[in-house]
């Protein structure tokens, strides 16, 4: 697998007599993709019916007689003025109830078919267009699904949608009725159109309604998806991608990808260490110009599942964002690192975002590869420090991992649904277990919850999974390492009741939780052994071994030699404990690493990152603030 790297380029923004330099500047600096088209609708129909495509016919030309490959995006999520006018109620609804409005981005409801079918017919006239076309090397579908939470939608043509959908998966309120329990407050429904959303209850809404309808609005996204994929594979054997973000659960990014060639996904380090996750406030200072250290490796080793074992990076940050509360610059060599990284965990492109940081709009104060003025930025010199070292290093692909997690939506959407805690969520308890694994120093793969097959792993973690599903339940049974599950896990039904009798239903192992206490930030509950459990804590009962127990003698690891149950949410010291305590029994190596030093194994090299702002020693090696070492293995 040869790596190569890429940018994102908006030829509309730019006068035409500006393109050919650009385009032989990007060569220059080393890129080999280009990314255009995305959100070009209304200068691709700037009246319903009626298309300019000459502009982009000239561009696609000049990029590619330049000897740039194109990845040409869909522009579906900004759909123009006019669309709005022709299909007034496509606009989302929030869950207050207010209608979004025009004069951004993603104004669209993924429940309307009027809109859906306007994004298949201008997906189907590109495809007749470009399909053919030697400069297309891959295509874009959409963009971001789910930025601005615009997966879920209140709107008229949501409620009709869910509605029909309910009647196709239970075929009658009286098993509709029956799996969700309404016989509680009296919430029975005699007709499927008696059934709203939920949304503006008095209270909260029945926790298996709230789930239907993530599942619900999950399948919208994804038949959007498809449609427009189903057309561009009639006119193009080019790869087709959708660029993904970061920690959003909001829908199925399995069932998504399954329709699909490659997953990308945009990564902003430090957009997202202000933004999306948690961290006092030392840690966010630590890290403040170089990202959580285990956030781009979790989204790596995420998509590159969810691609089918193909991944790259559609967006990788340059400087400053425009878009998270505070927007400090990346330390020298930050860009350089990001994209190494992205390779070490097998990406095939990283593509920076942008060219040209643009002088107007909503994203002018987002910085590209070359300034306003097109001077240089300070990434464009990584990037082409980059691509001068991707010829001299050997190809490789991802070494095998040791450990691999299990990673589910819809339990996301359960726990969103039913948190039972304000510290609870999928997405951190997840993030918490793989980066015990990853200061470990372990290579990992995450895994869907229908994963069939776990013989290649040693460790298998399942946390926070809400149903086991056949197949991985008849893998556990099986397995011959050791499989860390829980907490949280097979302790309710898909229909998100309690099961009689009490879950988890484990192979081979006697294991029941007999009751669940979630606990504020400022308590705890002490392990023998030294750590604690945070967040989190079930009372387990049965004839299983206990491996841990907590100081009042309560089992906090439960199960068999190769199944076992974890009791509670450990803080980080108490799950690194745990995660080497169970290496050092199935004999694999780990590492004792510094702070902010992580390592990534390929097939021929071991890569180490310093995501401190201080250098750190490597076994000899002093590797710098935002460096980057490899060594061969």
């Amino acid at each position: 697998m040869k790596r190569t790297l890429g940018v994102c380029y908006y030829p509309e923004h730019w006068p035409e007599d500006q393109w050919t330099s650009d385009a032989a500047q990007m060569v220059a600096t080393g890129l080999t993709w280009v990314r255009i088209g995305e959100f070009g609708w209304s200068r691709m129909e700037p009246a319903p019916g009626a298309f300019t495509w000459d502009w982009l016919d000239r561009a696609i030309a000049v990029l590619g007689n330049a000897g740039l490959k194109i990845i040409l995006g869909t522009p579906t999520a900004t759909p123009q003025r006019w669309m709005i006018d022709k299909h007034p109620d496509m606009l989302a609804v929030d869950a207050e109830g207010h209608q979004r409005k025009f004069g951004s981005r993603r104004h669209y409801d993924f429940s309307h078919l009027g809109y859906r079918d306007e994004c298949k017919r201008i997906a189907r006239l590109m495809g007749e267009r470009y399909g053919q076309n030697p400069h297309i090397a891959a295509w874009q579908i959409d963009n971001e699904y789910d930025c601005h939470d615009t997966t879920l939608s209140y709107s008229d043509a949501a409620r009709a949608g869910f509605q029909d959908w309910l009647a196709q998966r239970y075929q009658s309120t009286d098993a509709l009725n029956r799996a969700w329990g309404n016989v509680f407050w009296s919430m029975e429904y005699d007709s499927f159109d008696q059934i709203d959303l939920p949304n503006l209850t008095v209270t909260e809404p029945n926790h298996p309604h709230v789930l239907a309808f993530r599942r619900y609005s999950s399948d919208q996204v994804v038949a959007f998806n498809k449609v427009q994929a189903d057309e561009l594979r009639k006119h193009t054997d080019a790869a087709l991608i959708h660029n993904y973000m970061g920690r959003i659960t909001s829908f199925d990014h399995w069932k998504v990808g399954a329709d699909l060639d490659i997953a990308s996904w945009d990564s902003y380090p430090i957009g997202f260490l202000s933004d999306r996750l948690e961290g006092s406030r030392d840690f966010k200072h630590a890290f403040l110009r170089q990202g959580h250290p285990d956030m781009q490796a979790f989204h790596h080793d995420l998509y590159r599942a969810v691609g089918k074992g193909r991944m790259w990076v559609m967006e990788q940050q340059p400087g400053p964002v425009n878009w998270a509360p505070y927007n400090p610059a990346p330390l020298p060599g930050m860009a350089r690192l990001w994209a190494w990284e992205a390779f070490a965990h097998g990406a095939e492109t990283v593509c920076y975002f942008r060219w040209r940081q643009a002088p107007f709009a909503q994203e002018q104060m987002h910085a590209g590869l070359l300034r306003p003025d097109s001077a240089p930025a300070p990434a464009l010199a990584e990037a082409r420090q980059v691509a001068d070292e991707i010829e001299t290093l050997a190809k490789a692909g991802t070494a095998p991992a040791q450990a691999a997690l299990v990673f589910d939506y819809e339990s996301a959407w359960a726990w969103d649904a039913q948190p039972q805690g304000a510290d609870f969520e999928m997405f951190r308890l997840a993030f918490a277990a793989y980066c015990a694994l990853r200061r470990a120093g372990l290579n990992i793969d995450i895994l869907p919850p229908e994963t069939r097959d776990l013989s290649a792993y040693k460790l298998i973690m399942a946390p926070g999974i809400m149903t086991l599903s056949d197949p991985l339940r008849q893998a556990l049974a099986t397995f011959k390492g050791v499989a860390l599950i829980g907490p949280r896990t097979d302790t309710k039904t898909n229909e998100l009741s309690i099961p009689t009798p009490l879950g988890p239903d484990l192979p081979n192992a006697d294991i029941s939780v007999s009751l669940t206490e979630s606990m504020p930030s400022d308590d705890a509950i002490a392990l023998q052994d030294g750590g604690q459990f945070v967040h989190w804590f079930e009372h387990l009962e049965g004839g299983a071994d206990v491996f841990a127990k907590t100081t009042a003698g309560q089992p906090a690891i439960m199960g068999t030699r190769n199944l076992r149950y974890l009791a509670g949410w450990p803080d980080d010291p108490t799950f690194d404990r745990i995660i080497n305590e169970i290496c050092v029994e199935l004999g694999l190596e780990t590492q004792a690493l510094p702070n902010g030093l992580r390592i990534r194994d390929t097939t021929t090299h071991r890569f180490v990152f310093n995501y401190a702002n201080h250098a750190q020693d490597w076994h000899g090696t002093s590797i710098p603030a935002a460096g980057v070492h490899w060594e061969p293995l």
